[in-house]
């Protein structure tokens, strides 16, 4: 019998967990590190975990109440229905277990079940519309091929235009000094960077490229329009999808949104609720997210160890 539902939304920068009792009562919350499954398996469990514990904690419970908790999973990097059967088989065991992605998640959450579509835009990007019982997903493909108009992509171009400031083959700027700046005006640090660099990493010069834009840096504004332009796109397609609303979040959504065209402003909504609370409603069977019956606590033989 469930007892508890455990709901986690896990992205390319962090991972939130959140623990309510059968009536909907709050129990607790936690943070934690990514949870991209392109990270592996191990990293994402650990940080599911990690912040699991926290709301555990809070709640005065341990993890021996997973046998009696349904889990909801919310992440980022699940693409088909097999990421999310591993997903779900890489983890303990809860009495039920839904995966899916962290764009389904947030799309149940935004439109409390009912139709629409969402555009996150955080360290990475991705569309989602749900329609008529269907998911449709577009973009969100990892921001060395896709991801446009995500904090990762914003920084893979800011290097992109410096080196080419550097070398002369585009205009330079305060901005593009800037960046070359964070490199000690040195191309060859910026490759050793690139080599081990993830997205959250690229991410982090997203601040640099809006400071400079606000300051109306031409080369920054040239890639802060082409990120609304691209989130335009997006907003487009979700709507030819049969969406009739669409809620840009994540963390980029609040800085991107004036930018976007004008025509965009009728399509937009406010969530009526966040991700997590998505995920809340897949443990509880909503939104055809793949699910999984889990043995209980009783069935010895086939608990993971924890």
């Amino acid at each position: 019998m469930t007892k508890y539902f455990l709901g986690i939304d896990g992205g390319g920068s962090n991972c939130r967990a959140r623990l309510r009792d059968a009536e909907g009562r709050l129990l607790g919350e936690g943070m934690s590190g990514s949870a991209n499954i392109r990270l592996g398996l191990d990293l994402v469990w650990g940080h599911i975990l990690e912040a699991t514990d926290q709301a555990l904690a809070q709640a005065g419970l341990r993890r021996d109440a997973f046998a009696h908790t349904s889990i909801g999973l919310g992440l980022a990097g699940i693409t088909t229905a097999e990421d999310a059967a591993r997903t779900i088989a890489a983890g303990p065991r809860f009495a039920f277990a839904a995966a899916g992605t962290d764009a389904h998640a947030a799309v149940l959450g935004a439109f409390s079940g009912r139709d629409g579509a969402i555009l996150i835009t955080g360290t990475g990007s991705a569309g989602y519309a749900w329609v008529k019982g269907k998911g449709h997903a577009v973009g969100g493909w990892g921001f060395e091929v896709s991801d446009d108009g995500s904090a990762a992509v914003l920084g893979r171009e800011a290097t992109r235009v410096a080196l080419h400031a550097y070398d002369g083959l585009a205009p330079r700027s305060a901005f593009t000094d800037a960046v070359m700046a964070r490199f000690n005006d040195q191309p060859s640090q910026v490759v050793a960077w690139a080599t081990t660099a993830r997205p959250k990493d690229y991410g982090t010069l997203a601040p640099l490229i809006l400071s400079h834009a606000q300051d109306g840096d031409a080369v920054a504004v040239a890639l802060i329009e082409q990120a609304a332009r691209d989130l335009g796109r997006y907003i487009r397609r979700l709507n030819e999808l049969g969406a009739a609303q669409v809620c840009l979040v994540g963390g980029m959504a609040g800085v991107l949104t004036p930018w976007l065209a004008p025509w965009t402003r009728p399509l937009l909504a406010t969530p009526e609720q966040d991700a997590i609370e998505g995920a809340l409603l897949m443990a509880k069977g909503a939104g055809n997210g793949l699910s999984r019956l889990m043995p209980t606590a009783e069935d010895a033989d086939s608990i993971r160890p924890l």
